[in-house]
């Protein structure tokens, strides 16, 4: 039996209440002493990668630096058992970082005992609000994300994260503010540059792009890391730190994740509001899309909603001790599933492992330059600009490419969480805009086929029936489309008037609401009193139930809907005003045939 076969088996004798509660039920079959060494390799792997990632993320975040390592220990451990990837690892991301900032350095100063409350109090809200969406049932509402609104979104992350982190690569004091007077405070001040600082950074910076180059399998930002601090470490020996200015990080706690508590007032609560609301709609996108694009390689089905669930469970658990909000990262999620992990427990082991390597290498963080952590974060925004695929959008997608730019903009000039909202309003608004414009095709017999195959005649290179339109529509008859498609059919009318009957081909149309069915209704009355009649093929039970229970049926004619085209053509001719049908000479139907030659 296939492992699949093994898990729907398994799943089968759970009940479905308590799976939902207990989800690690449903893997735990999975787990064998093999599959423990395996995901035993693989946490600890995982926890190895996340020491320079977190101190990173919570540079970007503006937090103390253990705080992106404490976001990856209890989190990761959480989300393992209550989610529903085998593969996905959650804890501090950059863009949950970035936003993190976003929406609080207007409340405390970054890195402030004030600021580390909120960042608790928000990562508690996102928690609430994301475990909320799971019980709810929620898990679908992420796909109005579009992907072109995630790329624009990264893409201006990647820039704000280069861009605050100019001050540290560069050694200049760069006061925080609004991008463009950051980058012409540097402009203007480019005789100030501390070029010891420098050069740290951009060994930093070129170690890890060779790592990453010519040891793959080796985590570039530790070798990215060793080499800034190596060289930090010589600069200040040998020359003396007063003379290079090269400033260091400083030893973090040697300790397991402190508690910790949110701050519950109500005006905190109602401040944090719309930014909870932000970092909850792309943390569980980010960590949804990880999940699926995961589950795919894996042969997994992933349960959306459960999801919700663990990453809601994580947040709660990580606000009471010590962590930030905490997301699937793609790269630590990526690295799992290629080191080997078979089941969730290799995400736990690595949120375990991290707590003791903590433990025993903090305090050599004493030696790690702040110039080698702004490299560290100039390789990190490099890699979230996903050139491959924007090219792809911009090639593809004319609308897509629009909302990437507009979000991308908006990424730049307006407070993070303005530019989520407004990439969730892109959204919506490219696929309202998509369903909304049904194509409308016209159809025809292919006179070079003996079957007569039905093909599309857009251009009206082929001949069709002067009494009769066939036609096809492709998407859903609801209140955004009908007056497109009246509109569309009203071309068609003006262009031949004649054709007073119409059939329409409907297993295109998945569904009808009542301005649909009203539009049907009356396209049939309409054509009855020009003489003709309106005519449905093939139409879906979903669509034929609410015509008949709203009795359009009656109004278009049970008679006059039909369960293939075969059928339709046969009553349909019949119905036809023969003296027509003897001038005719395209005769485009098979039933044709019968009549006699056309009168010249």
């Amino acid at each position: 039996m296939s492992i699949t076969a093994m898990s729907a088996a398994s799943r089968s004798r759970i009940p479905p209440w308590l799976s939902r509660f207990l989800p690690f039920l449903r893997w735990w079959e999975r787990v064998t002493p093999g599959s423990l060494r395996a995901d035993f390799v693989a946490g600890l792997t995982g926890a190895i990668v996340v020491l320079p990632q977190g101190v990173a993320f919570a540079a970007i975040a503006g937090m103390p630096l253990q705080y992106g390592l404490y976001a990856g220990m209890v989190p990761a451990v959480i989300a393992a058992f209550f989610g529903s990837s085998w593969h996905l690892v959650s804890g501090p991301t950059t863009a949950a970082s970035l936003v993190l900032l976003s929406t609080l350095s207007a409340f405390a100063p970054p890195e402030t005992p004030e600021y580390v409350q909120l960042a608790l109090t928000l990562t508690f809200m996102v928690g609430t609000i994301e475990l909320t969406m799971g019980f709810a049932r929620l898990g679908t509402l992420v796909n109005f994300i579009s992907h072109q609104v995630v790329l624009g979104f990264t893409a201006g992350a990647a820039i704000l994260i280069a861009v605050n982190q100019l001050k540290n690569f560069v050694g200049l004091p760069i006061p925080r503010g609004h991008l463009t007077d950051m980058l012409f405070y540097l402009v203007t001040h480019l005789s100030g540059i501390n070029w010891w600082v420098t050069l740290v950074a951009i060994v930093t910076l070129l170690g890890g792009i060779a790592s990453r180059k010519l040891f793959p399998k080796i985590p570039y930002m530790i070798t990215a890391m060793l080499l800034g601090s190596g060289l930090s470490v010589l600069l200040n020996y040998f020359l003396g730190q007063e003379y290079t200015g090269i400033r260091t990080v400083g030893a973090l706690p040697a300790s397991f994740p402190p508690l910790s508590h949110p701050d519950f007032s109500l005006r905190v609560i109602e401040e944090l509001a719309p930014g909870a609301i932000a970092v909850t709609l792309f943390a569980l996108t980010e960590a949804v899309s990880i999940g699926r694009a995961l589950a795919v390689r894996a042969g997994q089905q992933i349960d959306g909603n459960q999801e919700f669930i663990g990453q809601g469970l994580s947040n709660l658990a990580g606000s009471f001790f010590s962590g930030y909000v905490a997301t699937g990262s793609f790269n630590r999620s990526g690295l799992n599933y290629e080191a080997g992990a078979r089941t969730p427990i290799a995400a736990a082991f690595a949120g375990l492992f991290l707590m003791f390597l903590v433990v025993a290498v903090a305090p050599l963080a004493a030696y790690l330059p702040n110039a080698a952590m702004a490299g560290i974060l100039f390789l990190v925004a490099w890699g979230l600009i996903d050139f491959y695929h924007m090219g792809k959008v911009v090639k593809v997608n004319k609308s897509g490419t629009a909302a990437m730019l507009v979000t991308f903009a908006a990424t730049l000039v307006l407070k993070l969480e303005d530019a989520i909202f407004l990439g969730v309003i892109l959204s919506l608004a490219l696929y309202l805009n998509k369903t909304s414009h049904a194509q409308v095709l016209r159809r025809v017999p292919n006179p070079r086929e003996a079957s007569r195959r039905f093909i599309t005649n857009t251009d009206r290179s082929l001949p069709e029936c002067p009494q009769l339109r066939l036609i096809r529509i492709d998407g859903s008859l609801f209140f955004g489309a009908v007056d497109h498609v009246r509109t569309e059919i009203a071309k068609m009318d003006a262009e031949t008037p004649e054709q007073v009957h119409m059939a329409i081909v409907s297993d295109g149309i998945n569904f009808v609401d009542v301005a649909g069915a009203e539009y049907l209704a009356q396209e049939a009355r309409s054509r009855r009193q020009r003489g003709g009649r309106l005519y449905l093929v093939r139409v879906k039970e979903g669509v034929c139930q609410p015509l008949g229970k709203g009795g359009y049926l009656d109004e278009i004619g049970r008679e006059n809907i039909f369960d293939g085209k075969t059928e339709a053509i046969e009553k349909i001719f019949q119905r036809l005003d023969r003296e027509v049908c003897r001038r005719c000479t395209h005769r485009i139907f098979q039933e044709c045939a019968t009549l006699p030659p056309p009168e010249v």
